[in-house]
């Protein structure tokens, strides 16, 4: 009989899975303990790149590009270092930009970023600084040949006033030169899917990569989700119910859960995800083991030949 895995991957197009992790620099060693721990968990499953998120300031810049460096010199990973308009000037933001590549970083996340006082402040841009992520993303690739992924927002983005107008903007990050484009979080499949036609339509024709949370604690999901106006459905809320005080068990909830939603894209064809693992390794590995990412002594293992694979 088939496996899951290959049933799967026929219903794919014998497309091979691949993933990409996003991190957060870490404020205390006891966070960067963590994060590293979760680093050399994931970094066996290959993924495609692991992304590192920056916040508005010098003291979170420093840390995003001290996490970075550190994956270059001592991993065999591909960082993606997110950047951001945030609070800074053009030559501010370019002369990031340039040590990245210096330090040998060839892949950008460009973001607009919130403003300094939280998601729902009204975004004001730099005096002298790039005034929107599609300028970021020109500003970016006339300083060198980065891969440059860019945000998506299959529920529309908080202050977008229309589908129409998000759309535009995601095609002026496209024409400036993004070559891929993560998602933010949903956790209700057809919003990606009916996302995604309205895309195509729309002539944008880079990979839309579905970013995937997997809710460990659905009260701090949820509250996530109200200020971002991610729709969180009732069967996800009645999943949890009950558990605010059970720990192991939810754990277990969310692997289902998050695996039943992965499994649902891979089985309508999508075959590249991102994955938010506020830096945490076991549940999302949990997820690609199921999606049948293994490291590779275990595949060479489930090969049957008894070697590693190489």
């Amino acid at each position: 009989m088939s496996s899951e895995v290959e049933r799967r991957s026929r219903r794919s197009g014998g497309k091979p899975i691949s993933v990409s992790f996003e991190f957060f620099p870490p404020k205390t060693p006891e966070m960067e303990a963590t994060l590293w721990n979760s680093i050399t968990r994931l970094a066996p499953l290959a993924p495609k790149f692991v992304s590192v998120t920056y916040g508005a300031g010098g003291s979170t810049r420093e840390r995003t590009h001290a996490t970075v460096e550190r994956i270059v010199k001592e991993t065999r990973l591909a960082p993606a270092a997110h950047l951001t308009c945030v609070s800074a000037s053009r030559a501010e933001v370019d002369d990031v930009v340039r040590g990245y590549w210096d330090a040998g970083v060839r892949h950008i996340v460009a973001l607009r970023g919130d403003p300094p006082g939280g998601v729902g402040h009204a975004y004001e841009p730099h005096a002298e600084g790039y005034k929107t992520s599609a300028d970021l993303v020109a500003g970016i690739r006339r300083i060198a040949n980065f891969e440059v992924s860019v945000s998506a927002y299959p529920e529309k983005h908080p202050e977008s006033p229309s589908f129409d107008t998000d759309l535009d903007i995601l095609a002026a990050k496209v024409d400036a030169g993004a070559t891929r484009a993560i998602t933010q979080c949903f956790f209700d499949n057809d919003l990606y899917f009916r996302y995604l036609d309205k895309v195509r339509a729309r002539g944008i024709d880079v990979p839309v990569v579905p970013g995937i949370l997997p809710v460990s604690n659905f009260k701090q999901a949820r509250n996530f989700a109200e200020k971002t106006g991610t729709y969180v459905p009732e069967w996800l809320s009645g999943r949890f119910e009950g558990l605010d005080n059970d720990p192991e068990t939810r754990k277990l909830i969310a692997a289902a859960v998050a695996a039943e939603q992965v499994f649902d894209l891979v089985d309508r064809g999508v075959t590249e995800f991102h994955f938010y693992t506020l830096n945490r390794a076991d549940l999302v590995y949990a997820v690609c083991h199921l999606l049948g990412l293994r490291p590779p002594q275990e595949a060479g293992a489930g090969q049957g030949n008894g070697q590693a694979a190489a």
